[in-house]
């Protein structure tokens, strides 16, 4: 039996989480925490987020857990959940706020510059919502069962950019081609919402707890 922890630092959607992981996984052991003891006594750690980027990081050091994190992600299983995977890099265009520095890389926001050219333009609209065709840009565990170029469930204004492309897992495209899925090590973080995409996101999920880095 595994035991799994999705980390309430108050900013995530983490009921909607527990379910999927619960539907995913009915023979773990599913918990929310919400102190470091909770963190370390669990085999894998889920770290969502929703909202806006500087909350997050100001709800988080409130809570107490950034070192119980920056530990977890050392030594464990981790999957970020997407305002989660951004969190993980080193800082966000919104607010000009730094990160956990786990990743090397900036937050940007999508721009809205038209995507249709000539007289009748039409503009992106932020946030970007709704399914979107994810394209794995290299194999990983957690694709496993999962058909190349499978859409997931965004809700986002803002999408992480890697220093180092190599840590890139996954591509979509809005506007223009952005990163939507990181993975380095023990470390796998996706801006979409696996708890909103149906069968393959609980595949994912049933993935991670399966997952041996």
């Amino acid at each position: 039996m595994t035991r799994i922890a999705i980390v309430d630092y108050g900013m995530g959607n983490f009921h909607s989480v527990a379910r999927a992981l619960q539907a995913a996984a009915p023979q773990d052991t599913i918990s929310i925490v919400r102190d470091a003891a909770g963190i370390q006594a669990a085999d894998r750690i889920v770290f969502p987020g929703q909202g806006a980027m500087p909350d997050c990081m100001h709800t988080l050091d409130a809570s107490g857990l950034r070192q119980a994190i920056l530990q977890a992600a050392r030594e464990k299983p981790l999957l970020g959940v997407c305002v989660g995977e951004q969190m993980l890099f080193d800082a966000s265009d919104e607010g000009d706020t730094p990160g956990l520095g786990l990743f090397a890389g900036q937050v940007r926001r999508f721009s809205g510059a038209p995507f249709q050219p000539g007289p009748a333009a039409m503009r992106l609209k932020i946030p970007h919502m709704g399914w979107n065709t994810v394209t794995r840009t290299r194999p990983h565990s957690l694709w496993e069962g999962i058909a190349p170029d499978t859409p997931f469930y965004f809700v986002h204004s803002y999408y992480a950019d890697p220093a180092d492309t190599s840590l890139i897992a996954a591509t979509s495209r809005y506007g223009h081609e952005f990163c939507c899925a990181v993975a380095a090590d023990n470390i796998f973080a996706v801006q979409f919402h696996p708890e909103k995409s149906a069968a393959p996101g609980l595949q994912l999920y049933r993935n991670f707890t399966r997952w041996q880095p």
